[in-house]
């Protein structure tokens, strides 16, 4: 776990970024400016608040969110890898893999632009772990990077690190010097709604989606927007458009701008599933929508040794009236 007194040595900047401890031990890093605040725990790198000024709160956070050592928190943006959902090797494994249940490491933290409208940028990084050697996981190395201001980027960067340095030492027990890296990953964002049941998603009209509502089956989404009739869960493949979230009950648009990324996962649990999950109230549903920035199932990405993939995503609220 980061000790607080050396993060703040090293990297406060007052009245904009500092750093606390809760009473579970888990780090939270702080962040105020004059064009929004954040909030995101040294666990997962995990975002649970975005609120550029002047607006709402734009990430939904399950009031009921558990923040514990080594457990998922409800809502934010989990960072998802290497696997989507259940591990699919017939290994055993957390759900949506362990990088989001892993302490990763604050590297860099400064300020950008105009005093009236700055950007926070900081830089994460998570090494193989006690937890992902567990699991098979040894050559890689992840960078997240978190832009916090009036618009918000978040970019994940993954290296196959596979026969260099301390990789190479790991992987000659296992004779897999250079091997190749294969890997699902997803920016798990719950943006906050008004009305579920009144939102609409443009940019998905024409693709192919898995509707794990309905058997897994293979769908074609229509043209025009989707909207929510009940549970949602649709990786969209092969995908990487825009998508505008229209909330007209909250009188605005959040628009998801992407690059690296050919998948697009849409969920909503709706009252049914709501029901049955501890950290989430009942009613949590209506005042959530998922769009995740994603690369899974066929969009899966495989590295070879020495390479890097980045995915990135970029958020912006337009009010409406």
């Amino acid at each position: 776990m980061a000790d607080v007194a050396d993060l703040q040595s090293k990297f406060a900047i007052p009245g904009v970024l500092g750093f606390e401890q809760t009473p579970a031990g888990l780090v939270v890093v702080r962040v105020t400016t004059p064009a929004a605040e954040a909030t995101i725990y040294t666990q997962g790198a995990h975002l649970t608040h975005w609120k550029p000024a002047g607006e709402a709160p734009a990430i939904f956070l399950s009031r009921r969110a558990e923040f514990a050592p080594g457990k998922p928190i409800r809502g934010g943006v989990p960072i998802v890898f290497p696997w989507f959902a259940d591990r699919h090797d017939g290994k055993t494994g957390p759900q949506h893999g362990f990088a989001r249940i892993s302490e990763w490491e604050l590297t860099f933290a400064a300020m950008s632009g105009p005093e009236s409208d700055p950007e926070l940028h900081l830089a994460f990084a998570l090494l193989p772990n006690e937890l992902s050697h567990s699991l098979g996981f040894d050559h890689f190395r992840l960078g997240y990077r978190v832009s916090v201001g009036r618009e918000l980027t978040l970019e994940l960067t993954v290296l196959n690190d596979s026969g260099s340095g301390g990789a190479r030492e790991a992987a000659e027990a296992t004779k897999e010097i250079g091997a190749p890296l294969v890997f699902e990953e997803a920016l798990h964002t719950y943006y906050a709604v008004a009305d579920a049941r009144r939102v609409s998603i443009d940019g998905l009209g024409g693709t192919t989606y898995i509707d794990k509502v309905d058997g897994f089956n293979q769908k074609v989404q229509a043209e025009g927007p989707l909207r929510f009739a009940g549970r949602t869960d649709r990786p969209y493949l092969n995908t990487d458009s825009t998508c505008v979230l229209h909330d007209p009950a909250g009188r605005r648009r959040i628009v998801v701008a992407k690059t690296g990324s050919r998948s697009t996962v849409v969920w909503n649990p709706w009252q049914e599933s709501t029901a049955n999950m501890a950290d989430m109230e009942p009613d949590a549903w209506l005042h959530m929508t998922a769009i995740e920035t994603a690369n899974v199932g066929q969009d899966a990405v495989t590295l070879q040794a020495g390479e890097t993939h980045s995915m990135r995503a970029h958020v912006s609220i337009e009010k409406i009236a």
